[in-house]
């Protein structure tokens, strides 16, 4: 890996993690069942990712910026996992399966909203 590529990444993740501490600390949602902030921020995290997807980069920069860099600190997947354990210790495998499903699902749509919405407007 060479020094732009790493600045990139450092550039990037400097405002993923700012963007993502902001949502958390500020937002409380109710969206279905109770949604954590950390749900809030994947769901966002990967409608950004539809964006990129849809728009199909090819420049290096741009993939390690924004995958790698913003979407790589803005995403909170090892939260989700820590917010599942949490659920499992205290034996609560209803509300287990019932946020890992809705995590999964929810991102999903949101990835596809992301590449409907470019693929709409082009």
């Amino acid at each position: 890996m060479d020094f732009s590529s790493t600045f990139f990444i450092l550039f990037g993740s400097t405002f993923g993690l700012i963007l993502r501490i902001f949502i958390q600390n500020n937002f409380k949602k109710r969206i279905g069942f109770d949604i954590q902030n950390t749900s809030l921020v994947n769901f966002l995290s990967s409608f950004f990712l539809g964006i990129l997807v849809a728009f199909n980069f090819i420049n290096n920069e741009v993939l390690v910026l924004f995958y790698s860099g913003f979407l790589g600190s803005f995403s909170t997947f090892s939260s989700f996992i820590y917010q599942l354990f949490k659920l499992l210790k205290k034996r609560k495998f209803l509300r287990l399966f019932c946020h890992y499903i809705e995590v999964v699902i929810y991102s999903f749509l949101f990835f596809y909203l992301g590449f409907f919405v470019v693929h709409f407007f082009k």
